[in-house]
């Protein structure tokens, strides 16, 4: 197996894409060896969706397209990014018990930080930002994921 996996899909900045990217990275997990029943999986399809429903609500119709790239480094971490071409980056705000949305980044923090992992942004060449998680890889895929069984 190769030190290093990667995948990669553009969507339109259209909420019937935030499905499409979390049935995308389900596929490529599978394929790389993680059950579709694990933790994991659920916790990423989550992570995707919120990440993937920010790109499309809080880029305000600036940014046609967004970007999920996922990669697999040695078998270890799981990385999964989300890439818009709109200049903010994602702010915490207060989740009041009265409000409808605004919670996406808390739950990504702690569905991140439950699994082991860590969230960053990083800046893009187009003046946008990708947002990224990156989780422990489960010892029990990793099996499947180097004989590709």
């Amino acid at each position: 197996m190769a030190d290093h996996q990667e995948a990669s899909v553009t969507l339109p900045s259209d909420p019937a894409s935030v499905a499409t990217a979390r049935r995308y990275v389900a596929e490529v997990l599978g394929e790389w060896g993680l059950p579709d029943e694990a933790d994991t999986a659920d916790s990423v399809r989550l992570i995707v969706s919120e990440l993937a429903t920010n790109a499309v609500q809080h880029t305000f119709g600036q940014s046609p397209t967004f970007t999920v790239d996922i990669r697999l480094e040695r078998a270890e971490w799981l990385r999964v990014g989300v890439t818009d071409s709109h200049p903010r980056w994602p702010k915490r705000l207060p989740a009041a018990v009265q409000q409808d949305n605004g919670r996406g980044m808390v739950i990504i923090r702690w569905l991140t930080a439950e699994a082991g992992g860590r969230l960053s942004v990083s800046p893009t060449e187009d003046g946008g930002k990708t947002v990224w998680i990156a989780l422990p890889w489960p010892v029990g895929a990793i099996a499947k994921s180097i004989t590709g069984c």
